[in-house]
């Protein structure tokens, strides 16, 4: 993998190329001093101070270490301890603000590659909704999968040279409540040609999948063919799409081909020797309750898990198809 094939992944380099069949998306370059702010852990969690004073969100999360286990006190910038002047950054917030109400009031947030997943439980609804700059704020801070963005999104590129992007993004993307798991997929493409599709949320059995499963693949196949095979660059890569109701098919995000980028139902082995003449697409489905995958809760980006050979994620993944065959086996045993 090269660092241009993993600048391509970044969501203000594609979104312009797929803005027509993506999710709606606004997005903001980053001043260097918010870049700063989230990579500093020397002192307290410190919120910026609202020029607009329309959220209510404290201004000061303590450590856990600090104190108890979690705590949070009221107060303004003027209360904060000396030495730890809370930040701003109003003409960010601004910008935020503006873009958060021509998006309908509810957005998402990411960097250049990843969205703070792992501290989705911190925000009040629990999940990436957030309708002000305080909410985006607490989420990135909290955060400790964007260390990858903002320190080694080039760790596993063969000509590595830079150690960053030279520009981070904030890219806000439309909420909505209403979007289904079981209809999201990624996509797997070697040489230009599309090779296999897997369920993107493997940890549970959809059903209807089962039924859909041939109409979906005509129309991500479709979808390959008419709008992304001439419009990506890279010759490996792998793109997550959502088809909506009314299938239209939605591209959600690009990622580089191996290293970090899971795999799902294949492993990069099978990617690699898939035979790479026809029409054919291997997709890959929960097919029963019993094949199902654990859940990966960690403080990581889902999408750049280290699973190489070798590395504890590989073995737990091993250590897991192996726990689901016996289980299988049992189930044939006793039917």
């Amino acid at each position: 993998m090269k660092e241009e094939e993993v600048n391509r992944c970044q969501i203000q380099e594609w979104y312009p190329k797929f803005k027509s069949v993506s999710i709606k998306t606004l997005i903001h370059q980053l001043p260097e001093s918010f870049v700063q702010y989230l990579l500093d852990d020397s002192g307290p969690f410190l919120l910026p101070v609202s020029v607009l004073n329309e959220d209510a969100l404290p201004n000061r999360v303590h450590n856990p270490d600090e104190e108890e286990d979690f705590q949070v006190s009221e107060g303004s910038g003027d209360e904060a301890e000396e030495g730890s002047p809370s930040p701003s950054f109003p003409e960010l917030e601004l910008e935020i603000k503006e873009s958060i109400e021509s998006l309908g009031g509810a957005v998402f947030p990411k960097l250049n590659w990843s969205a703070p997943k792992d501290s989705a439980w911190i925000s009040t609804a629990g999940s990436l909704r957030c309708t002000c700059f305080s909410e985006i704020a607490l989420l990135l801070r909290a955060s400790d999968s964007l260390v990858h963005d903002l320190c080694h999104a080039y760790d596993s590129c063969q000509d590595k040279s830079l150690s960053r992007p030279h520009n981070f993004y904030l890219a806000l993307r439309k909420w909505y409540p209403s979007l289904q798991p079981d209809m999201e997929f990624r996509c797997f493409v070697r040489d230009q040609k599309l090779i296999g599709i897997s369920q993107r949320e493997v940890t549970t059995f959809y059903p209807v999948l089962l039924e859909k499963k041939n109409d979906l693949l005509l129309l991500i196949k479709a979808f390959f063919n008419n709008y992304v095979r001439a419009k990506f660059e890279s010759e490996n890569f792998t793109f997550d799409v959502y088809i909506t109701k009314d299938e239209r098919v939605k591209v959600v995000d690009f990622n580089p081909w191996g290293a970090f980028t899971l795999p799902l139902l294949f492993t990069w082995d099978e990617l690699e020797h898939v035979p790479n003449e026809g029409d054919d697409v291997e997709f890959r489905i929960v097919e029963d309750r019993c094949a199902v995958r654990p859940g990966l809760k960690t403080a990581v980006p889902f999408d750049y898990l280290d699973t190489t050979p070798g590395s504890g994620w590989d073995q737990f993944l091993r250590n897991a198809d192996e726990d689901l065959r016996q289980q299988t086996r049992f189930t044939e045993a006793g039917a």
